[in-house]
């Protein structure tokens, strides 16, 4: 046996390696949170070896797109940062302004209802590669203890792929997340959706990525497909460690119907985009809920995680995708809607509801609502059985033969009318 040293965390025995293989050299740990000897709950997971002090990441996207940014979310006490997606060639990406459209509880239109929706029509990451990755290699020098995670995308070309993972992978990024998911703009290009939407590629593709990579990779999945639980599979069983759902929603956001042209409008004109914040969250709810099925009937035995995304804005949004058996809990438009001191809130939030159901660790509850979700079928014949046992117990004995001295004056009382 070997110990492996955690600067300021812990020492864990591990068995001595056999040969070199990649596939075992990318996680070292299940999945697993501690418990502290503190008063309050202790937040902090382990999750495909990445150690994080709390379950909650920064989504991929806007507010991961710079050393300045992803710095300010260090600061703040994120568990970890998925940086906006980058590829070989970012003179390909052209953004367009505006690339946002907001929907509000209240009126159409209205300035004053709550936002509830949000879309964007923003592509990945305009700036060059070699900027990026600077500052990728900036930030783990800076914060060698913090989790960082490239994610990626390219296109339908397995030497790209390579030379992208083997590129960021010099930085020192802890993981990498594989944009299979982006519904605008990169799928023209055969790229983002267009990948995730078609398990054939999707095979093909992670495996591809997973020859290459030596750091866990976790695949970020599309919500715009038939059975989202399947592409997932497939991503699992061809190498990856994790898998993100779910990305945005495609959409439109709506007409103006003073212009009557649709929004976000560019030069009079728009295209479908994603869309997020809290109208998605129940999707959301139900796709993670999918994934954590299949996770737990056909990966029990397998260290793979699940980071959940869509709608967090509280604590008690981040329990229900806990509760359904995530690991981790993404947060990318709540960011750009209440900046990066969310995480504070969030962080007491969850430790509020732990406190009330007297839970320690995260581990103490993930995955505690998922056994409760059945077949409509299932649910028609949990109530008839139900309403007997009701009728049954109204109507009191039926014979002289049922009558039990240790009952008899509860079966006495079941049978008075008054």
């Amino acid at each position: 046996m070997a110990l492996v040293r955690f600067p300021g965390l812990f020492t864990a025995p591990v068995a001595d390696s056999p040969p070199f293989d990649r596939r075992r050299s990318r996680v070292g740990f299940k999945i697993f949170a501690h418990s502290g000897g503190d008063s309050e709950p202790d937040l902090s997971v382990t999750v495909n070896g990445l150690k994080m002090p709390n379950p909650f990441v920064i989504g991929s996207g806007p507010p991961g797109t710079n050393y300045t940014v992803m710095k300010r979310a260090f600061e703040e006490g994120w568990g970890a940062v998925i940086a906006k997606t980058v590829s070989l060639d970012a003179a390909k990406v052209i953004n367009v302004t505006p690339r946002y459209a907001r929907l509000r509880a209240g009126a159409n239109g209205s300035a004053k209802g709550q936002i509830i929706g949000w879309q964007n029509i923003e592509l990945i990451s305009d700036r060059s590669l070699e900027t990026m990755l600077k500052e990728f290699k900036q930030l783990k020098e800076e914060y060698p203890d913090r989790i960082l995670i490239a994610s990626i995308m390219e296109e339908y070309n397995k030497e790209a792929w390579h030379e992208l993972i083997d590129r960021v992978e010099q930085t020192g990024v802890d993981a990498i997340e594989i944009n299979f998911s982006c519904p605008h703009g990169m799928p023209e290009r055969k790229m983002g959706a267009a990948v995730g939407q078609d398990c054939d590629l999707l095979e093909e593709v992670c495996g591809w990525i997973n020859e290459k990579a030596s750091v866990p990779v976790w695949a970020k999945m599309t919500p715009n497909i038939t059975d989202i639980a399947l592409a997932a599979k497939v991503s699992l069983e061809n190498g990856c460690e994790g898998v993100s759902a779910i990305n945005t929603i495609m959409s439109v956001m709506g007409i103006n119907l003073d212009t009557l042209r649709p929004e976000p409008c560019v030069e009079g004109y728009s295209t479908p985009g994603g869309y997020s914040a809290k109208a998605v969250h129940p999707i959301a709810l139900a796709k993670v809920m999918s994934i954590a099925r299949m996770i737990k009937n056909d990966f029990s035995d397998k260290d793979r995680s699940l980071s959940a995304i869509g709608g967090v804005e509280t604590g008690a949004d981040a329990a229900e995708f806990i509760l359904l058996g995530a690991n981790t809990v993404q947060v990318c438009t709540g960011v750009m809607m209440h900046g990066y001191g969310l995480v504070k809130k969030l962080c007491s939030e969850l430790q509020d509801f732990m406190k009330k159901h007297n839970f320690s660790s995260i581990e103490d509850f993930r995955g505690a609502s998922l056994d409760y979700f059945t077949t409509h079928t299932d649910l028609v014949r949990r109530q008839q059985e139900a309403i007997r046992e009701r009728k049954a117990i109204k109507k009191g004995l039926q014979s002289d033969k049922d009558w039990t001295g240790d009952g008899f004056v509860k079966e006495t009382e079941s049978m008075v009318s008054n």
